[in-house]
């Protein structure tokens, strides 16, 4: 559910990876990569946390489109 700030709204990170259909590792690995700019990080309730705007969710949905294939690494499985 996003987080409505203004007339803008923010979404976290574990919500950016469910709109996009990545695994929040695999988003937490891009941005540890640098592929991807990370948000602004602020403080809620004592804990830190990414508020991604909707610009940064498109971002990430045209990073993943461009170069993201799911199960690139996989072998094939055996033939029986």
């Amino acid at each position: 559910m996003p987080t409505i700030i203004g007339s803008m709204k923010y979404f976290t990170t574990p919500e950016v990876a469910k709109i996009v259909g990545i695994h929040l590792r695999t988003l937490h690995r891009w941005l540890g990569r640098g592929v991807i700019p990370e948000p602004k990080a602020v403080t809620m309730r004592g804990l830190k946390v990414r508020l991604w705007s909707e610009t940064d969710v498109r971002r990430v949905e045209r990073y993943r489109k461009k170069f993201w294939a799911k199960g690139r690494g996989r072998k094939p499985r055996p033939k029986r």
